[in-house]
């Protein structure tokens, strides 16, 4: 994981992003239908990575 690698703590990049930790959470724990563009921003300036350092395409399983 990207925080790991750069000994990064949830709590403070929560703090630089402006969500709460429990946001933080749901987001590293992929809890979320989306994220905005200005939150990943923050989040790749924060740990000097890239958007696909921190995506995973995930396809729905479709209901045919």
């Amino acid at each position: 994981e990207v925080m790991a690698k750069r000994g990064v703590l949830s709590k403070d990049l929560a703090a630089h992003v402006g969500i709460t930790e429990a946001n933080m959470s749901l987001l590293r724990q992929g809890k979320v239908k989306g994220v905005r563009f200005e939150t990943l921003t923050k989040i790749c300036e924060f740990l000097q990575c890239q958007p696909g350092d921190l995506l995973e395409y995930c396809p729905e399983e479709s209901s045919d």
